[in-house]
């Protein structure tokens, strides 16, 4: 990776700090932004059943009160200079011990307002989705509680003031995504689900959590703008291990490899919560936690490498496993994988990458977000069969799906004008520029792209009708599919955000400066190259899918590569090899152990107790004669121990 941004490039566009200002006017409702979905998940789940007739319309409300809330602030910010927009708000103390204050502030700046719009504003699509979606569910209260528990943990995340306060809303949104996976838990796979999730992103907290204690002991604070302020006065060293000490808990959460495996699992969880978690929002705390992060990651060549790294062998790795699923949300899902692994290598890139890797997480949440609701429609209309092969000419069927689910698959293959073609090629051409290898890997994963979602319009909207009997299709209702069609023109328009650079100026308060590269080909050569490499996998699936028979069965006689996509590219193998299979001999050794010397100490000593005692026991006769027998023993005992001292 010697052709990375260099570290001195990289100082010199390190964002000056700047100590936020107190807020002000309508930015002093900040906390209510937080507040509204707390206080949603507070009165659904202590109400009980008494909110069960109206709970889903509270959840909501609270949603959409945010996401007005956030549209106000933002506009607010607007209006301020590019110098006067990161803006502090504080609560309380926490908490102080030792030499470590943790205050309750939040901050808002311009990074922390775009992830405010998003969660809120596509997160309260969502729900007005799951007014539909879970209308027969029993347990629609709970659902809506569990969703606004998870979008408070959210807002707290990306408006905290410090590591810590960031870690208390990435815990909150680690249990919200367990409850919700697992929600129909009286199925033993999204238990499992639920339960695998859950562990696998304990191991990325413990990264995060060690990273947190690393700024302390280094820096003696762990609020962003401190951090920010003494980072250039740390070893290199130190940077690169709470770098890369961070980057485990993004993998964590983001679902990058190595810790993957769950988010595939997850889909167990009801649909609107793969939109919401696993395609919006969670799933991109990740990429967040990299670019708040910037003044570490700038000092910290090392696990910025890593970062690139991790995020190009995702991005080929997801789509990869796109391209063998049958199941349409797990179809969805490895894409997922894939297209926050381009975030990441955005990332990675460092000053010339930032800005892109949350342009392109912006127009995922609106795309992706579009197309997970639309598969619910689909499985809406197929009785909940997710089984790509079991559908097939559903486009009249189902119309306005097909067509608000056809312009977020424009915008996720990169079809010229949607917002993928804007997004996702300004990675490629700035990972071309700093390291070919990289930007050609990123290249094929948009190939890779054309191909697997191509397959996925055709075996669901097109080829010939694989209906099984019973089965009648029919159009969503209202309620969700007007979230389908506003999503939908967000996969268009989103690309607005790179007119005349205006994602790229409006962070720069908090990236710093975005230096200008120099491809190797002039910019509209790689966007043509990129239409190219995707036109080639759309007609690729259409040679291997659209031309013949689709079976309705997966036939055995695959290749390798689709085996093995089957299998996740045996990421949970993987694991079982690696971490489990030696956890489980650890944890076996230990308990015979634990009965071999610690059970036969303590259970030996207890047995020579009784045996003394049992010996003892006998000495006790209970007759008089045998008592003054023993007693004149010891006396002639003593008397002839005297007698032989004496002499």
């Amino acid at each position: 990776m010697s052709a990375l941004v260099s570290l001195a490039a990289a100082a010199e566009s390190h964002a000056p700090v700047v100590a936020p200002v107190e807020a002000d006017g309508a930015f002093t409702l900040l906390w209510l932004i937080i507040a509204l979905p707390a206080a949603g998940a507070a009165i659904l789940l202590l109400g009980g059943k008494l909110t069960d007739a109206w709970g889903h319309l509270l959840g909501t409300a609270t949603a959409f009160g945010s996401f007005i809330l956030s549209v106000v602030v933002f506009v607010q910010l607007l209006g301020r200079a590019d110098d006067d927009r990161q803006i502090a708000q504080h609560l309380w103390t926490w908490f102080s011990v030792g030499g470590l204050d943790v205050e309750m502030d939040l901050l808002y700046d311009p990074l922390s307002a775009l992830f405010l719009l998003l969660i809120t504003g596509v997160g309260s699509l969502i729900f007005l989705y799951s007014n539909g979606y879970m209308a027969h569910d029993p347990r629609r209260r709970r659902f809506f509680a569990y969703l606004n528990l998870f979008m408070a943990a959210m807002l707290m995340l990306v408006l905290a003031e410090n590591y810590v306060g960031l870690f208390l809303g990435w815990e909150g949104v680690g249990l919200a995504s367990y409850l919700l996976i697992g929600f129909w838990q009286h199925k033993p796979t999204a238990a499992a689900a639920a339960k695998k999730a859950f562990v696998i992103n304990r191991v990325g907290d413990m990264g995060l959590s060690l990273a947190i204690f690393l700024m302390f002991v280094t820096f003696g604070t762990v609020s962003f703008t401190g951090v920010s302020e003494l980072a250039p006065g740390a070893t290199e060293t130190t940077l690169n291990w709470i770098g890369v000490l961070l980057l485990v808990g993004a993998c964590g959460k983001s679902a990058q490899v190595p810790l993957q495996a769950w988010l595939l699992d997850a889909m167990e969880g009801p649909t609107p919560v793969s939109a919401l978690i696993h395609a919006a929002t969670m799933v991109t705390a990740g990429v967040y936690l990299v670019v708040r992060s910037n003044f570490i990651f700038d000092l910290a060549p090392t696990a910025r490498t890593a970062v690139v790294v991790v995020g190009t062998v995702t991005l080929l790795f997801g789509a990869v496993i796109g391209c063998a699923k049958d199941d349409i949300k797990k179809v969805l899902a490895g894409s997922t994988m894939s297209q926050i692994g381009y975030m990441m290598l955005a990332a990675g890139l460092g000053p010339a990458g930032y800005a892109f890797a949350i342009f392109h997480l912006l127009a995922h949440g609106a795309f992706k977000a579009n197309m997970f609701l639309g598969a619910g429609s689909v499985m809406h209309a197929m009785d909940d069969d997710v089984d790509m092969r079991h559908y097939g000419a559903l486009s009249k069927a189902l119309p306005v799906t097909f067509l608000t689910f056809a312009m977020g698959y424009l915008a996720i293959i990169g079809f010229p004008g949607f917002s993928g073609f804007w997004s996702k090629d300004k990675i490629i051409e700035v990972a071309l520029t700093e390291n070919w290898v990289v930007g050609l890997c990123a290249l094929l994963g948009a190939g890779i792209t054309g191909f697997y979602m191509t397959r996925l319009m055709l075996m669901t909207f097109f080829t010939e009708k694989r209906w099984a009997d019973g089965v009648h299709p029919h159009e969503s209702p209202a309620v969700m599919t007007i979230p389908l069609i506003v999503l939908a023109a967000l996969s268009v328009v989103s690309g607005v955000l790179l007119l005349n650079d205006w994602i790229v100026d409006v962070l720069t308060p908090v990236i710093g400066h975005t230096p200008h590269v120099e491809p190797p080909i002039p910019a509209i050569g790689i966007s043509a190259l990129a239409v190219v490499v995707v036109a080639i996998g759309v007609f690729a699936a259409w040679w291997f899918v659209g031309r013949d028979e689709v079976p309705r069965e997966a036939p055995e006689d695959v290749s390798f590569v689709t085996r093995a996509g089957r299998a996740d590219l045996y990421g949970d193998a993987i694991n079982d090899t690696l971490v489990v299979a030696p956890g489980m001999v650890a944890v076996r050794s230990a308990v015979a152990a634990d009965k071999s010397l610690v059970d036969g100490a303590f259970g030996g000593g207890g047995t020579t107790v009784t045996g003394v005692g049992i010996g003892l026991r006998r000495l006790q006769t209970g007759y008089v004669r045998s008592y003054a027998l023993s007693v004149l023993a010891g006396a002639l005992l003593l008397v002839l121990t005297l007698v032989a001292v004496n002499l």
